[in-house]
């Protein structure tokens, strides 16, 4: 019953590989027919070229960069790159000013926005808000009655327009918003403790509030970053000349965090005049992309990003929401500005003392995803535009691609050889082993490739080669320890099984090592060595998958045939070559009889 067990568990398990190897290659046929797939593996850099881009730091007037803002800004592009897989790119400095990108392929616009774009998330308190494309000034009525210039401003007799800043109520929520998504505090399940209007802008200004009314609302103290004295005539001069639905817009524009901005919206269908930043992108710790749950648990399909706050984000972001529950629209207002365009800004409803937030928007998926990761790892400390973009040619070319391929080869060929030699038609099994393990391993790193951007450069195929090592290791252990057994007088069925035994735990913790080495390899090296890491942490794990599911179950089945049961010469499990101990028995009368080792089955037994 035993001995149907143990064949039953081993054709499962070769029928349950083969159903992998066919997963795997219905995966890459469905990603070269239906995607952007490749029947090939992505190359490096090294091997292939790439794309070099050179960014130059955005200065306006008298600024200057520093090493360390360049040193900063360099380490945050590195981990952006590194986050989309083991690309092998690389970043450098030049001339202690300008950052080079070396990418493998061409990427497109959206990744190299992605890689240069501050990603500064801030908050800033919203002061005045009007549609994002300017309207004629509305003449006077023949009462004289104009729309009143915005409360705070340097010149009270400024010519009023219908997009000239209002400090207004925000209309209903009721009307077509112009602003995308919400943005919501979570101070409790309770759905109350949320700050998660969302505002809507209106062409035509309503009344702004009386002096007395901003004075006790706003704080008209200098340097007050909710004051609406902070409202200059030449702030207001450039709100109603600004037109938010052209692209070059805010060209120029320059984001002094401790000084209010006139800005746009992601659409450009509103803009806004911002107070100074209250709480700065760096106090985030941590963000996340996912679908929105709902306090009873429930997921919905809105796309949230949440953000939590470092210990003194989140007192700055209490203390201002203590500060703006209690003022009137649109300064309770706090605007969540991404590279100085206004993503939301909702309204406070209350205090919010835990420094967790959620942003809402009209983003899908991947685009929340894209967004959380640069949020994550910080914004750079300065801006770049892009100088330069060639096309470069690769560092070492096919020519050492096709060495690192005969390489290959004649390793794998001195293994055969070494397996015919030592373990005759047995060797046969280890063949069979390495080129299954290097079908799946071609298989996912052509598959990984085309889901994780994963692009194998010279240091991976040298890992690849020395898996050949390693993956042999694995079959020389298991085969000796049967002929271990087979020396000790058991029957070849009983030698397998208890060979096994004791092989597999060997085999788990020589591989175990070799995983947490690639694992700290890939964790402290440079980009150039990761490669060498990745392939072989990936050749590790599908060395155990061969050598459980597919090697021993087969060494199993071929066990219970004739030929290896019977101790064939060829075989390379002959118990008599392999000095196997003969058993003496007391025959009686004084005599004693030398059997040979025991063979499983013996006439008549079932091959």
């Amino acid at each position: 019953m035993a001995q149907m067990s143990h064949a039953t568990f081993a054709r499962r398990a070769l029928a349950g590989m083969a159903v992998l190897a066919i997963a795997l290659m219905g995966l890459l046929f469905g990603a070269n027919q239906f995607g952007d797939g490749s029947y090939a593996p992505k190359l490096g850099l090294d091997l292939e070229g790439g794309t070099e881009i050179i960014l130059k730091p955005r200065l306006t007037g008298d600024r200057s960069v520093s090493p360390e803002q360049i040193n900063q800004a360099r380490d945050i592009i590195v981990q952006r790159v590194d986050a989309g897989g083991v690309a092998g790119a690389e970043v450098t400095t030049q001339g202690g000013n300008n950052i080079v990108i070396s990418m493998p392929g061409t990427p497109s616009k959206q990744q190299e926005d992605g890689i240069r774009r501050s990603s500064q998330l801030q908050f800033r308190p919203v002061l005045a808000i009007a549609a994002g494309t300017p309207e004629p000034a509305p003449s006077a009525s023949p009462s004289g009655s104009a729309s009143p210039t915005p409360s705070g401003s340097a010149s009270p007799s400024a010519s009023p327009s219908a997009s000239a800043p209002v400090a207004s109520p925000a209309p209903s929520a009721t009307n077509n918003s112009a602003i995308p998504g919400a943005l919501s505090t979570e101070a409790s399940p309770s759905p109350s403790a949320s700050a998660s209007a969302t505002p809507s802008t209106s062409a035509s200004p309503s009344p702004s509030p009386s002096p007395s009314a901003s004075t006790s609302g706003a704080g008209q103290a200098a340097g007050d970053p909710y004051s609406l004295d902070q409202i200059t005539e030449e702030m207001t001069a450039q709100f109603t000349a600004l037109d938010c639905s052209k692209p070059e817009a805010l060209e120029g524009l320059v984001d002094d965090e401790t000084k209010p901005i006139v800005t746009c919206d992601q659409d450009g269908a509103a803009k806004y005049i911002l107070g100074p930043v209250v709480v700065s992108g760096d106090k985030i710790s941590d963000a996340s992309a996912g679908y929105q749950v709902t306090p009873q648990g429930q997921q919905t399909t809105t796309v949230e990003i949440q953000l939590s706050l470092n210990s003194e984000g989140t007192k700055q972001y209490a203390d201002v929401s203590r500060k703006m529950v209690g003022l009137q629209q649109p300064q309770n207002q706090l605007a969540a500005t991404l590279d100085s365009r206004v993503i939301v800004a909702p309204s406070f409803n209350e205090a919010i003392p835990n420094g967790k937030a959620s942003i809402t928007g009209g983003f899908g998926i991947t685009e929340a995803r894209d967004l959380a990761q640069q949020l994550k790892f910080g914004a750079l400390p300065i801006s770049f535009d892009l100088q330069t973009r060639n096309q470069i040619s690769p560092t070492l070319g096919s020519e050492q691609l096709r060495y690192g391929f005969y390489a290959g080869l004649v390793g794998l060929l001195l293994v055969t050889i070494y397996s015919l030699l030592q373990y005759r038609v047995l060797g046969f099994v280890t063949i069979a082993s390495i080129v299954a393990a290097g079908l799946l391993t071609y298989l996912a790193i052509t598959i990984l490739g085309w889901s994780h951007n994963y692009r194998l450069d010279m240091a991976g195929v040298t890992g690849l080669i020395v898996a050949i090592g390693f993956t042999a290791d694995s079959f020389i252990v298991y085969f000796e320890r049967i002929r271990d057994e087979l020396r000790e007088g058991r029957s070849l069925e009983s030698a397998v099984a208890t060979g096994w035994d004791r092989a597999k735990r060997t085999i788990l913790i020589a591989d175990g090592v070799n995983f947490l080495a690639a694992i700290v390899l890939y964790l402290l090296a440079s980009s150039s060595v990761r490669g060498f890491a990745f392939t072989l942490g990936l050749t590790t794990l599908l060395d155990i998958l061969i050598v459980f599911l597919f090697t021993h179950p087969l060494v199993t089945l071929l066990a219970r045939r004739k030929f290896f049961r019977g101790g064939h010469p060829m075989s390379g499990l002959d118990p008599e070559k392999l000095g196997a101990v003969k058993k003496t028995s007391y025959a009686g009368r004084g005599r004693f009889t030398t059997n040979p080792p025991r063979v499983a089955g013996g006439e008549g037994s079932a091959s």
